[in-house]
């Protein structure tokens, strides 16, 4: 089946510059997993706060090529309102 609702999907992603606890002088784009998890599950590997036996963090990481799909359909939906705006702005100019 087709991708449907993608632009309304993408929207409810939130962006955010962050640091690496590991690495905190390199500050990245990018998305937190947890909020990823609700929009794009299958992108996420891991559980939200879960930790090891020995209370080691375990963290979350996210496939970004499982959101590449999502980003397409969204921009080919937004392609497909650009046309039909220009078309429509044509239409009523050419009066």
């Amino acid at each position: 089946v087709n991708l449907t609702n993608a632009k309304s999907r993408v929207n409810q992603l939130k962006v955010n510059r962050f640091n690496f606890i590991a690495d905190p002088e390199r500050t990245v784009d990018g998305f937190m997993a947890h909020e990823v998890a609700t929009i794009v599950p299958e992108a996420i590997t891991g559980l939200k706060d879960e930790v090891d036996g020995a209370g080691k963090p375990v963290y979350q990481s996210i496939d970004q090529a499982k959101l590449v799909p999502l980003l397409t359909a969204a921009l080919q939906e937004a392609f497909a309102e650009i046309a039909a705006l220009t078309t429509r702005i044509e239409t009523l100019e050419a009066g």
